[in-house]
């Protein structure tokens, strides 16, 4: 696709203020930052997808984080879910850098795009339905874009419920009698009427919640990230 159908995409979603109380969340959260990070100008907007837009690898999370991704401007950079995602990434050769802290680090993906399907920082990483329904035709039309991609991995509940929608919504049927449902670690494959494939792969997210509790540790993370490899390969 050309740069011209990209750089429309993310204007449109920069400049969105479809949802209130997301516009009112993010922009408080701005004023109001911890200690650590006073002084800095907060993004306080919606994000658009990072990454190869010619990746064979969808990443999809849930939203920008407070002080992360609102912070820096960029998707999974500047707290400790995007370090643990970067580390991963770095290990398997997929990123330039094991940290992602700010939009002008350098950093650089190969072979991996990350997003959301939900823009801008939700109150407690919780979006409402509608709040879901308003961001998802950006995600949509970042897949139409990514015509490359041959796996999803799905980080979280939400993200592997915005991924099912997506894939039925573009004429992706499961293989198989199993209904996909959420896991860490589940494998998916799915397949539309010209025999295009796409496999989807379902992990815990990487936030404090989950890594500091050993409930994700780096080894399963990386599994899911290297079988996502093969599969991407194959």
């Amino acid at each position: 696709m050309s740069s011209d159908a990209w750089a429309d995409l993310v204007e449109r979603i920069v400049s969105c203020e479809r949802c209130p109380r997301l516009v009112e969340h993010r922009r408080r959260v701005a004023e109001n930052p911890p200690k650590r990070y006073r002084g800095q100008q907060y993004w306080a907007r919606p994000l658009p997808g990072f990454g190869d837009r010619n990746a064979r690898i969808l990443v999809v999370g849930l939203a920008p984080a407070a002080h992360g991704g609102n912070r820096t401007g960029r998707m999974f950079t500047g707290d400790s879910s995007a370090d643990f995602l970067m580390r991963t990434l770095h290990s398997l050769g997929l990123a330039s850098m094991p940290r992602s802290v700010s939009r002008d680090d350098g950093l650089q993906l190969w072979d991996v795009f990350l997003t959301a399907p939900v823009r801008c920082v939700p109150p407690e990483n919780r979006p409402t339905r509608e709040e879901l329904e308003n961001c998802y035709p950006f995600l949509r039309e970042e897949f139409a874009l990514l015509g490359n991609v041959r796996v999803i991995v799905a980080l979280g509940a939400i993200g592997f419920s915005a991924v099912r929608r997506l894939l039925a919504d573009e004429g992706f049927s499961p293989v198989g009698k199993r209904t996909p449902k959420f896991s860490h670690g589940a494998h998916y494959e799915f397949r539309n009427r010209e025999g295009r494939r796409i496999h989807l792969l379902a992990s815990y997210h990487p936030s404090r919640q989950n890594t500091n509790t050993g409930r994700l540790t780096e080894a399963m993370f990386r599994r899911v990230f290297r079988r996502a490899i093969e599969l991407a390969r194959s």
